[in-house]
């Protein structure tokens, strides 16, 4: 299960009227193999999960892909070169309620830019 912070749907509204110019194209979480996710610009499919902010449709994420997901939250990291995306996965240890939180960047295949990586869990 994917959460996204409010902060995150900011930065993928920015991201995505600045790095996209084709009608309809959306960001999307892409599996890249190996256990790391990345985003990527697609058009919905009609099985797609979707992500919406202010009424638009920000991101979209294949549904055998998004039913496979741990729980993991995208959200933003403040770094000295700007906002960064991030995936937090929280682990939950058997005998505690509590999880510890770990972030990674995801990479994006967008043109100039990298956002961040994460393991993912099926």
């Amino acid at each position: 299960m994917l959460s996204v912070t409010e902060r995150a749907k900011q930065e993928l509204k920015r991201l995505l009227r600045s790095s996209v110019d084709w009608p309809g194209a959306r960001l999307r979480l892409i599996d890249r193999g190996n256990g790391k996710l990345g985003l990527g610009i697609d058009i919905e499919m009609p099985d797609d999960k979707i992500i919406e902010y202010e009424g638009a449709a920000i991101l979209i994420i294949e549904s055998e892909l998004a039913s496979s997901l741990k729980e993991i939250t995208l959200d933003i990291d403040n770094t000295p070169l700007g906002p960064e995306l991030v995936i937090s996965e929280e682990t939950v240890e058997e005998t505690s309620v509590n999880g510890a939180e770990e972030s990674k960047p995801l990479p994006s295949s967008s043109e100039g830019s990298e956002l961040v990586t994460s393991d993912r869990s099926h």
